[in-house]
This record gives C-alpha cells, structure tokens and sequence, in this order.
C-alpha cells in the first residue's frame, strides 16, 4: 500500500511549520482522467495486445505480432521489471520477481500473448490497487483544502489580508458570514451560526456567542464574528487531525503483521515449488519438458500473493479513513481491530452520558412576576460572568430573544452568588442562602415552591434564585441533561452482546437515576480517578475486552487501562485527542454505535478477502499443477481479478454509517 510521506515537498522549510494551508501544493488535484499516465498506458498497451493477438492468429505475420507484444511488456512491465530487479539484488524475492519470471519464461516457450497478456494485468492489478489505496490521499486532501491560507487581521483599526503563517496567537481576525474560520480562536465579538462538520460529522450548525471556540476549516454562515487566535497554523485542530489520520495508516494491526510475515517466506516458497513442478516431471520422470515449464509459469502467476498482501490494508485504510469523514479519528488499525473484539464497555457520566454542559430546564417565577422578567433579569445580571451557569441562562436568553439590560455596580458575593445594579434598581443572583443573607422576605406560598425544588434538588439539577432589593423574583432550574439517545445506544450494545456500566464521581441518588434512565446494566457512584482505574480493571477481568469511554481529561488513567479507549466531543481537546486510542469529534452517542459496527464489519470484511485469497489461490495451484488452466486465467481471474474483488469488498466500509 502506497503511504503519504511524513515531509510535504513544497511545504514549510523547516518540519515544525509544516501546516495544513502548505501542504496543499503536494495533495493539489490530479489531472482529468484522461490524461493521467497510468490510464494512456492500460489504454494504448491493451489496443496494441488485442491487435497482436489478431495479427498472430489471424495472418501469416508472426513476427510483428512478436513486436507488438514485446511493445506491450516494455510499455505496461518497466516498473514491474525495475521492481523486480531491485528486489532479486537485495535477496527478496517479491511478487514482481514471479511475474518477470513467467513473463519471459512464456516468451521463450513461443508463448508472446501470453508473456505479454501476463505483464499487462498485472500492471492493471497494480493501478487498481494504487487507486485503492490513494482513496486515503483523496481523504487527506479534502482535510487540507479545508482552511483558508490567508485571514483579515485587524490591525490599528483596518483590516490587514495576512497569511496564516505570519499570524501569531494574540491576533484578532474576522470572519465574515459565508467565510471559512482560517485559525482556532475566541469570539469576542458578534454571534453566528458555524458548520462545523468538515470536523465533526454533525451537520447541524452550532450557535456560537462571545467566547466560544472557533476552528480552522469550519464555515461562519450568518453572522459577523471577530476571534482571537489562540493557536498558530500548524498546530490547528484540522491540522492534529490531518497529521492524527496519516499516522493511523501507517500502523499495523496485528493480522496485517501476520500476513506481511507469511508473505515473506511465501514467494520463495512459491518459487521453489513452481521449480520442482518443472524439474522432477522434466528431468527426472523424462516427461515433455515444455508442458511442465509452461505448468510452472501458471503456478508462478497463480500464486502471486497480491490479493493475500492487500486483504487486510486496503480495509483497515478504507475503515479509518472512512471514519475520519464521519469525525472519528482511530489512531490506528490495531485499535479498530480491538474494538472489533470488545465485550463491555464502561461510560463516564458527566459529558458523556450526559451533555456535559448545564442548560435552563425550568424557571419558576414568584410574587406575580413573569418567567419573561426573571430571565430578563438574570440574563442581564449574569451578562459579564464567564461561569458555566451564566453562559447557560444566557444562552437560554438569546433563544427566547429576551431583551438584555445593561449592568452596572457589578459586584460577586463569594460563595454565594453577584449584585448589580439595573435600571437603577438592585439585583441579585445567587444559591438558596441568599435569601437568608440578605434579609429577603420568601416568596408568597413558600411551603409549595420549597417542594418544589426539592424535587428538583433530588434529580440533581442545580438553582439560581433571582431576587430584588427587598423581594424574591423567581428561581432558574439548570440541568446537565442526558443525551437525547443515550438510552438508544446503550439498547444497541446490548443486542450487540456489550455490557455497559456507568462511572460517576456524582452521588449514589443521582447515579441511579440516571442508570434508570439510560439503562445501563450497572453503575459505580462516587469515583475518584483512581476509583475508576480499579474499576475497569476488574471490568476487564470478568469480561476481557473492555472500551472506556471518557471525556479523556479527568478520564484519562481509566481511558489508559482500557483495551481501547474513546474519548467523547474532543473538538477543541488537545488532551483528548492525545490521550484516547480513538477520539469522537462529534458531541454524540450515535459514534460509539457507528464505531461498534465499523470494527466488527472491517473484520468480517478482512476475514472474508482473506479466507477467498487463500481458498482461490489454493484452489487454482492445484488446477495449475494439474493443467487445467492457462496463463490467461491465472493473471486474470486467479491475480487481476481477485485483487479487483478484494479492493471493492473492502471499499463497502466507507458506507457503514451510524444509525
């Protein structure tokens, strides 16, 4: 298989500056097809084969059939005869060297259409299988095209045109609706819609406000967005990902390190067998010469391990570059082929079963008031807060288009909760002993609302309370809710024979909860990260294979002991990325089950080019010693044709989808 090379020509002059924009000069399109060399070549070589065969059998002129298929071998067999030669030198036999071997071997038994018919489909075998394996070039080229290699920097009050490589982090650029983001950063300033699906998969654009991240190749849609760069070109997220996937391809997966293995001794092997195939029946048992040399040239081509050495590449490149396309990242094949094998799998709680971030679930409103007023109020309060609570409430805030106040006098209550001053009037927000502190008379029906959040408290969902100077406005109920089709997944691992069980840090209450509503099979409460290494570990004991999936910061020991670990919505998580064997993009469930599905197919898939390589080629060496076939069957169907079946079999991983 055909690997990308680790240096770019034409790129950054030194490694570390090697970047996504750059590196577009080597992946540029190729030219039409048409004009591509390999295509002219099967083209030209396979009117000049037909046209010999037609001169030879059909007219006296035998020897410019011979020319024309000498022109064949020389046009399509260069490489091949280069290759060969190459090898031969260094004492390692490939299946070039078989080739070569029958090739000449039929040319001089009087068989040139043969000799030539040989070479010809094996060159054809050989694009085919240089197409194949270009498919994760095509793949990493549509990664590089992604982000523009120039960005609007603002400078002094103007707008400066810079490319990317003289942006330093610091830098404030726009990014204009209908503009792709060129560099990670911060908004700090405006509010937009961006597709973030050339990285994660998702289709649906993510709302984006003040400081919110942003990432190279993503596109801006509607609205105007200022961002400070927090990261240089070449260490983007699209360019950890590019750099993530070209080194996936190049580890092996345990099957792919026996078959290189087996290769190894098998050509020689071949060989040798192809040789006493001739020389016993020849030389020994005095039997036509002719007719076993020409036996031992069909077993030479018969047994060309080309199906049987790209079996298992092809797929695991289709499958991890397939996976990349869907925002999954596999660090490699020897990962896919774990997952492949697991029987459990254990799930953190926080950002994996459940969102990970707080959202307004409930308002409850007091005194009279409207839910319209106390969303109003808190979001206006909460407007200069960088906490985890006020982006929620201002978020909820922008989605019911509420209008927010300006506030002035800001000041934080530690431990409890801010003032400030809107509309000349005094506000606070804060925990439930705020009320206590400040001397608030409580609500009218105090003993219902105490109910109230009570149960509210008991599901673990977290309360603001908005008060005026003297009086309680209302209370805002925010919640990390579970993830719409957690409890979808979790049913589709269990069909799948895959015990799920659930890690928390939380308490017992909340934990079971949960559990409950996602149906896990079990669940472990009130984990530290060491607790959690212990856990898997025994997990592992009792079922042997084991997926941990994480976040990949807190989670990071757990996801380490796992036999493979995942970690969940790492878009903008270099710890993430760098930790987890495999790292989901996307902040959704459904990639586990695609996941799941794409290891288990890639392996079925692999056993099945495999087994049919080996039973093919068994099948035919034997017809081949027996002299039921001809050098024409052997190259097409028992080579050219089984290489073209492996490569197709293997090319339907790029249509697993998740459900």
């Amino acid at each position: 298989m055909k690997n990308i090379p680790d240096k770019i020509p034409g790129a950054c002059d030194t490694e570390e500056r090697t970047c996504s924009c750059c590196a577009v000069d080597f992946f540029e399109e190729k030219p039409p097809l048409w004009k591509r060399q390999a295509l002219i070549t099967a083209i030209a070589a396979g009117l000049i084969l037909i046209a010999g065969i037609t001169v030879k059998f059909l007219t006296p002129y035998h020897t410019a059939s011979l020319l024309m298929f000498i022109a064949v071998t020389i046009a399509a067999g260069i490489d091949i005869f280069r290759k060969a030669a190459r090898s031969a030198l260094n004492l390692h036999l490939d299946m070039n060297c078989l080739m070569s071997i029958a090739a000449f071997g039929a040319f001089f038994i009087g068989h040139g259409e043969e000799g030539a018919a040989v070479i010809y489909l094996f060159f054809v075998a050989e694009s085919l299988e240089k197409y194949a394996s270009e498919n994760a070039e095509r793949s990493i080229r549509r990664l590089l095209s992604l982000a523009p290699e120039k960005a609007r920097v603002k400078k002094e009050g103007t707008e400066v045109e810079l490319h990317v490589h003289e942006i330093e982090p610091g830098s404030i650029i726009v990014i204009r609706p209908g503009e792709k983001i060129p560099l990670d950063g911060k908004v700090t300033l405006g509010l937009s819609s961006v597709n973030e699906s050339t990285l994660t998969g998702e289709s649906a654009p993510v709302d984006k406000i003040e400081g919110d991240e942003v990432f190279a190749g993503t596109l801006n849609e509607d609205g105007y967005l200022e961002v400070v760069v927090e990261k240089k070109s070449e260490e983007t997220l699209l360019a950890k990902i590019i750099k993530l996937v070209k080194e996936a391809e190049r580890k092996k997966s345990g099957t792919e390190k026996l078959i290189d293995r087996f290769a190894r001794y098998y050509t020689p092997s071949v060989i040798a067998l192809a040789f006493m195939i001739f020389m016993v029946p020849a030389f020994i048992l005095g039997q036509d010469w002719n007719i076993w040399f020409y036996r031992a040239l069909v077993l030479l081509v018969v047994s060309c391990p080309c199906a049987l050495a790209i079996s298992t590449p092809v797929a695991m490149v289709s499958a991890i570059t397939s996976a990349a396309r869907h925002g999954v990242l596999i660090k490699g094949a020897t990962f896919l082929e774990e997952l492949s094998r697991v029987k459990a799998c254990a799930f953190d709680k926080t950002g994996t079963l459940t969102r990970g971030h707080l959202e307004v679930v409930d308002i409850l409103a007091f005194n009279g008031r409207s839910t319209h007023e106390v969303l109003t109020i808190a979001a206006s309060l909460e407007k200069r807060s960088e906490h985890p609570i006020a982006k929620a409430i201002l978020r909820k805030a922008y989605a019911e288009n509420v209008p927010l106040h300006e506030p002035s006098r800001f000041r934080a209550i530690k431990g409890k909760g801010l003032e400030a001053l809107i509309s000349g009037k005094t506000y606070y927000a804060g925990s439930k002993n705020l009320f206590d502190d400040l001397s608030i008379r409580p609500p009218s029906g105090s003993a219902s609302y105490k109910a109230a959040l009570s149960g509210f408290e008991n599901e673990g969902k977290t309360t603001i309370f908005i008060a005026g100077e003297h009086e309680p406005l209302g209370a805002i109920m925010l919640e990390d809710r579970v993830r719409d089709n957690a409890s979808v997944i979790i049913s589709h691992l269990k069909k799948a024979n895959i015990r799920t069980e659930m890690l928390t840090g939380d308490n017992k209450k909340v934990a079971a909860s949960l559990a409950g509503k996602t149906g896990v099979d079990a669940y472990h409460a009130e984990l530290l990260p060491e607790d959690k290494v212990r856990v898997i570990e025994a997990l592992r004991d009792r079922s042997g294979h084991v997926a941990m999936i994480g976040d990949g910061v807190n989670d990071a020991p757990a996801l380490a002991v796992a036999n493979v670990g995942i970690a969940m919505g790492s878009i903008g998580s270099d710890v993430a990325i760098e930790t987890a064997d495999i790292a989901l993009m996307h902040d959704d469930l459904s990639g586990i089950d695609y996941l799941i599905s794409l290891s288990r197919k890639t392996m079925q898939i692999v056993k099945q080019n495999v087994t049919a390589a080996i039973l093919i080629k068994g099948g035919f060496t034997v017809l081949a010693a027996l002299g039921l076939i001809n050098l024409w069957v052997a190259v097409g169907i028992g080579d050219m044709g089984l290489s073209l079946a492996v490569i197709l079999n293997s090319m339907r991983l790029t249509r697993v989808k998740a459900r």
